[in-house]
This record gives C-alpha cells, sequence and structure tokens, in this order.
C-alpha cells in the first residue's frame, strides 16, 4: 500500500488497470511519433461480414497537456524523472483517456529503470489508442522495450510484431 503511494494516484491506478487487462488478455501499444496521422485500413474481401475494427482516428494532445510535455522532457533530458513523472501524472488529470500522456509516462519509467510501469503504461496505452495505428504502434514499441528489459524476449518480440502490424495497411 505504502508504495502505491508513493507512486502517485495515476501511476496506482494504471497498475492496477493493467493488471485487469491483463488477465483479460487485452491488446498491446508501441511509442507514438508526433505529427503522424493514421494508416489507411485495408479492406475486407467481400466473402461475408467483416470483423468490427475500431473508426481510424488521430489522438492529439491538447495545450495544457502539451505544455506539461515539454516540461516533462524537460525534466528528463536533466535526469530528474521524479519530477518528469508528477508532471506528466498533471498531464493525466487534464487527459486521462490520451494513450499519448500514458505513452509518454512509460517513456519516462522505461529510461528510468522501472520497466514493469514502463509495461503498464503500454499497456494503458494499447487499450486507449485503438484506431490511431501510430499511436497503437508506438504503445506497442514500448512495450516490447518494456518487456525485454524485463527479461521476456519472447513476449517482447511478440509486442514488436504487432508494432510492425499495426503501421502496415
Amino acid at each position: 500500500m505504502r508504495l502505491l503511494q508513493s507512486l502517485g494516484l495515476v501511476t496506482a491506478v494504471a497498475i492496477a488497470g493493467a493488471a485487469v487487462l491483463s488477465l483479460a488478455s487485452c491488446r498491446l501499444p508501441g511509442p507514438y511519433e508526433p505529427g503522424a496521422g493514421p494508416q489507411p485500413e485495408s479492406t475486407p474481401a467481400a466473402s461475408g461480414p467483416a470483423p468490427a475494427q475500431p473508426v481510424p482516428r488521430e489522438f492529439k494532445l491538447g495545450s495544457a497537456a502539451s505544455a506539461l510535455v515539454t516540461q516533462a522532457r524537460s525534466s528528463v533530458a536533466t535526469g530528474d524523472y521524479a519530477t518528469a513523472t508528477a508532471t506528466l501524472e498533471r498531464a493525466l488529470r487534464i487527459e486521462p483517456a490520451n494513450p499519448l500522456l500514458w505513452i509518454e509516462l512509460g517513456q519516462v519509467h522505461q529510461r528510468a529503470g522501472n520497466y514493469r510501469l514502463a509495461d503498464s503504461m503500454a499497456r494503458r496505452a494499447v487499450t486507449l489508442a485503438a484506431g490511431d495505428s501510430r499511436a497503437e504502434s508506438a504503445a506497442w514499441r514500448l512495450l516490447a522495450e518494456a518487456l525485454r528489459a524485463q527479461g521476456k524476449p519472447q513476449e517482447a518480440d511478440a509486442a514488436a510484431r504487432r508494432a510492425t502490424q499495426t503501421t502496415d495497411p
């Protein structure tokens, strides 16, 4: 319990959410590349009903969240991961359903050596990024990095394949 209190509310909620999602065999994403739009979806063959697919979309940061991400990146550049984490948690209170913020937070945890938290943030981003191929791919790449750092090469390879599949038309 003290560990969760020290990590902050947003991180604690993300960990709990990731645990639930991982038990439900959810999909996972990879890191986001700013300025890139969603990839066109391929059309299925006309033999039977097509599986339901998310509507293509592109996540963007609002101005307040964008300013906080800029501050967090400055903190990361100086090695101040605690401040970067707190700043991104503030941004998540503004835009909690934006996968780009979860990816940013996961990247901070990854750089700080908190691979389990990076894994958790990546899994949350994957679930939120549905329909935005760039965000999904970025979240899957982050997950692959976190899994590899945790000594799970087979799972990391599977996540890396998902990152590639998400960007292919």
